[in-house]
């Protein structure tokens, strides 16, 4: 696999030991982390830490308290499930639904949870803003409610460097190998917008710490990023169909080329790998085969199948682009599934998992049986 260079030409290893990061966590943490961490968001579970290259700082929120910067990785988690937010940046609700997610699989006792938050300026918030979700504080890495979500720099000024949305999440990774060194394995889901972001993420994403295993779980996302110009064409009994007739998992699907000229620039990123920004570090071919080489598993709502309530539909993505890979959530991601095993074709399989009873939700999905061997692997 390749790995995505920092702009400077230095590697992960060079960053920690060179960048002169701040990477104590906030201020205002406590030295251990309370019970309630445990149990659900609060200001006590919430840290931050530098970002490298001046670029401000970004927080998450974390169940257990860090093990400290002289810690012998011994008698800590060796796993960590991080979860990424959706659109309304409800890095609260996602951590509690991993939170839950762990106590039902009975892995909370081991399992570090993070949950990152990309901030918005206030004034810039109010469409993706969630009750409880923290104020940005001074200093912190500023995004828009769309930028982040589409792996794009966040903004220069008040003293800090524009980053791009990837290379943070790198960062978040590298500041918990620094902070809880007994992490082996780390576990990266992303639900809805999360989803998106952390999916085109991992063709362009750095090589992890050493020691420290990647696995990815992309959960209803929107829209994804394909390698190929090939989209899915839905079909029953071997005809090609409408997508209308594919709400459940009846259809199978073939891979062809759309007319480019109905849906100009469908290929494009986000959609595809043509016109990548420059920031991004890798090329489609080395993200490809990055993104086939990965551990990755995909989750979909049963019932996120449809215009209706509990679906999100109002903040879904209906521009050609996005039309060309299924009308609805759950369709799209059973045809990006088949894109994976006929197109694609990675060495390890990238399994799909349907959550029956659930449609647009966080909470139902990740705690749900159905999405703990995509979690946590075999059940404990």
């Amino acid at each position: 696999m390749t790995a995505r260079t920092l702009a400077s030409g230095v590697g992960l290893a060079a960053l920690l030991a060179c960048s002169g990061w701040a990477a104590s966590v906030r201020p205002s943490s406590p030295p251990s982390a309370p019970q309630t961490c445990t149990e659900q968001a609060s200001d006590a579970c919430y840290h931050g830490f530098a970002l490298p290259g001046q670029a401000g700082r970004m927080h998450f929120y974390a169940s257990l308290a860090p093990q400290g910067e002289k810690a012998d990785g011994f008698g800590g988690p060796a796993t960590a499930l991080l979860i990424m937010h959706g659109f309304p940046r409800d890095a609260n609700r996602s951590f509690n639904a991993a939170l839950d997610a762990a106590r039902s699989a009975g892995r909370l006792d081991t399992t570090l949870v993070i949950a990152p938050l990309y901030q918005v300026t206030g004034d810039k918030a109010q469409r993706c803003r969630t009750p409880g979700t923290p104020a940005p504080e001074p200093g912190d890495a500023l995004w828009t409610c769309g930028s982040w979500l589409a792996a794009q720099n966040s903004q220069p000024g008040a003293g800090n460097t524009a980053i791009n949305a990837i290379a943070a999440l790198d960062a978040l990774i590298a500041h918990i190998h620094q902070r809880w060194p007994s992490v082996r394995q780390i576990t990266l889901a992303g639900f809805s917008a999360g989803g998106q972001m952390l999916q085109r993420s991992i063709g362009f994403a750095q090589q992890p710490p050493a020691g420290v295993s990647l696995r990815y779980v992309v959960a209803d996302p929107g829209t994804w990023l394909y390698f190929d110009p090939l989209r899915p064409q839905p079909q029953r009994a071997g005809r090609d169909v409408d997508w209308a007739a594919c709400s459940d998992a009846g259809c199978s699907y073939r891979m062809q080329v759309p007319e480019a000229q109905s849906c100009p620039g469908y290929d494009h990123w986000k959609y595809g790998t043509q016109a990548l920004p420059s920031n991004l570090g890798s090329n489609a071919a080395q993200a490809r085969e990055r993104y086939r080489q990965a551990d990755i598993h995909y989750l979909e709502g049963a019932l996120d199948n449809h215009a209706g309530k509990g679906t999100s539909y109002g903040a879904l993505d209906k521009s050609c682009a996005a039309m060309l890979q299924g009308p609805f959530r759950r369709q799209r991601g059973d045809g990006y599934a088949a894109y994976v095993n006929q197109v694609l074709q990675p060495p390890r399989p990238q399994p799909l998992y349907t959550v029956p009873g659930c449609a647009h939700d966080v909470a139902c999905v990740l705690p749900s049986d159905a999405a703990r061997p995509a979690l946590f692997g075999t059940a404990p």
